[in-house]
């Protein structure tokens, strides 16, 4: 299985999700992670004009607008081949973005990236909804 982390330094799991600017995508297997990768993730960062434009959606629920959600797909472009994204917290119209891509985010207050992949491995990494935002 294959698990994607988000991280700013290669170590820790970042506290959230948009201005991440790395993926840590991990291989499990047999409860041992066999192999790693640090992949580039598109962040808030690289697309500033974009977030601060409006849609015209007013109605919309901040992150579910059409600009945002395209914006979440692009995100999710490095990670297609993962079955999950572990992440410190995220913003809710992210988190349905991704599973709507068939990938199950999860939210933890775990730092260490190697102890929640191995946890989510197991079965037993909580998800940590209530850090929606």
């Amino acid at each position: 299985m294959k698990i994607a982390i988000i991280t700013d330094d290669e170590k820790n799991i970042s506290q959230h999700f948009g201005p991440a600017i790395y993926y840590a995508v991990l291989t499990i297997e047999n409860g041992q992670i066999v192999q790693r990768e640090m992949r580039e993730k598109l962040s808030h960062k690289h697309v500033a004009n974009e977030l601060h434009e409006h849609t015209g959606e007013s109605d919309q629920r901040h992150g579910f607008d059409s600009a945002s959600q395209s914006l979440h797909g692009q995100m999710s472009q490095a990670i297609t081949d993962c079955e999950a994204l572990i992440c410190g917290g995220m913003g809710a119209g992210a988190y349905e973005s991704m599973k709507e891509r068939g990938i199950r985010p999860v939210i933890t207050d775990i730092e260490d990236i190697d102890t929640a992949a191995l946890d989510y491995a197991s079965g037993i990494l909580a998800n940590h909804v209530e850090k929606l935002h």
